[in-house]
């Protein structure tokens, strides 16, 4: 991978050229970029290519915005797994296989998971089994299995063990009963076992010839177990919040054509749309809808799943549910601290959408107006749209009801203070149906 004045570039080496030549040649490439299913490119000639082993210099199209397995909810990465066992049987068909098996190698676009690594081919050798096998039990077999039938929340995991979690770690954490589950038997718990006898996937498959048909049907009973996984979102604090409370139905009209008359006045022509505590999207689809790249975030895997689901069924193309919690979002990681970016350096967006927020900030983590304030400024390059909650709101008394009261200078002119370091208020409205306050403010 190569960045020159901004622009990513892919540099295909000699040594890779005859896969390359094929993929490009045997109509692989062009089925699978035509179904979406693989980022297409164009090759291009580039100083920046390191000369000596330089093949060919690729400039593969633009991702939106990058995502990691961690910020995926159940549904995510599930889809995720799909399709790489759908490429991966595709190229077979075309005399290919897929070197590796990485959920990094997946990214979600208009509403759909895609493949971005073009290298990612390799010649199809007969008789060998899947190279990417173990490294796709580990990224997505072992927390698939681990979010639906022990905990969701240990997709987190994957921010640990970013090559995959461990199938013998997976395999202890597992309740027994997948032990009689004959595709996690076989998969999972036995691949584990394998691999303590240092007998990994690729070891065997250097012992044992495999024919082409059986590895398709391998492949089959690998689709078949990953369609099996299920998960229902559970029902959590938030996973109904708008069907009561200060969301019921005349106060979220409300909102809800406020927030869309400030989102028509910004003026620059926005590219993209985050939004801060999205609960399941209903006000994220009022950016996505005119046609803006939102990315809806929420730090309840419940919330998350629902948002995507319903993404999915309703064919949303400019939205992505993103599992993330703001008191502790995505870092660095990774070799350097700079394989993984954190989410602050992904950013900032466009417009940032903080609704029903503040005071769960300033309550639940004793965050200073100013914190938030600074945090805010530090995602968002141009609009802000807030809403200020104040103390005697009756959400906010719930949240103090069950801790010390620490929010003394909690006010609405304090928050305007804060706020007013990084922005200027462009737009004021008190909601009647709340009382709560809804600000469009603008960077300084």
């Amino acid at each position: 991978m190569l960045v020159s004045n901004g622009t990513l570039y892919r540099q295909v080496n000699q040594g890779y050229q005859q896969p390359f030549d094929h993929l490009m040649t045997s109509g692989l490439y062009d089925a699978l970029t035509e179904a979406g299913m693989l980022v297409r490119h164009q090759e291009v000639r580039e100083e920046t290519a390191q000369p000596a082993p330089c093949y060919k210099l690729l400039q593969p199209d633009v991702i939106p915005f990058i995502s990691y397995p961690y910020e995926w909810c159940f549904s995510q990465l599930k889809a995720a797994a799909l399709l790489t066992l759908r490429i991966q049987r595709k190229a077979l068909d075309f005399g290919m296989s897929l070197k590796d098996g990485s959920a990094y190698n997946i990214q979600f676009v208009h509403g759909q998971p895609i493949l971005i690594d073009t290298l990612s081919f390799d010649l199809y050798e007969d008789g060998t089994l899947w190279q990417g096998y173990r490294q796709f039990c580990e990224h997505f077999l072992a927390p698939l299995a681990l979010m639906a039938y022990r905990d969701v929340r240990l997709n987190q995991l994957l921010k640990v063990h970013l090559d995959g979690i461990p199938l013998d770690q997976a395999s202890g954490l597992l309740p027994l009963r997948t032990r009689l589950h004959p595709g996690l038997a076989a998969h999972l718990h036995l691949h584990a076992a394998a691999q303590r006898r240092l007998a990994h996937a690729a070891g065997i498959a250097r012992r044992h010839a495999v024919s082409l048909k059986a590895m398709e049907g391998f492949l089959e009973q690998l689709e078949a177990l990953i369609h099996s996984m299920q998960w229902k979102p559970r029902r959590s604090a938030w996973s109904d919040y708008y069907a009561s409370g200060p969301h019921a139905l005349p106060a979220l009209q409300e909102k809800a054509q406020r927030v869309d008359q400030f989102l028509a006045a910004v003026t620059s022509a926005p590219q993209s749309v985050w939004d801060l505590g999205a609960n399941t999207g209903y006000f994220s689809r009022l950016a996505s809808r005119r046609g803006i790249l939102t990315v809806s975030m929420d730090a309840d895997p419940s919330c998350v799943e629902k948002n995507f689901l319903e993404m999915s069924d309703q064919h949303q193309t400019h939205l992505l549910p993103l599992w993330m919690d703001l008191f502790n979002p995505s870092p660095s990681l990774g070799w350097e601290s700079q394989e993984r970016l954190s989410l602050i350096e992904r950013g900032p967006t466009d417009v940032l959408l903080a609704l029903a927020l503040i005071h769960h900030l300033v309550v639940d983590n004793n965050l200073p107006l100013a914190k938030v304030a600074d945090f805010f400024s530090r995602l968002c390059r141009r609009w802000l749209v807030i809403e200020y909650v104040p103390k005697e709101d009756a959400q906010m008394q719930r949240l103090l009801s069950t801790r010390l009261d620490t929010t003394e200078g909690y006010s609405q002119a304090a928050f305007e203070a804060a706020f007013g370091r990084h922005y200027s208020v462009a737009r004021k409205e008190r909601l009647a149906t709340t009382g709560r306050a809804l600000y469009l403010m603008e960077k300084s």
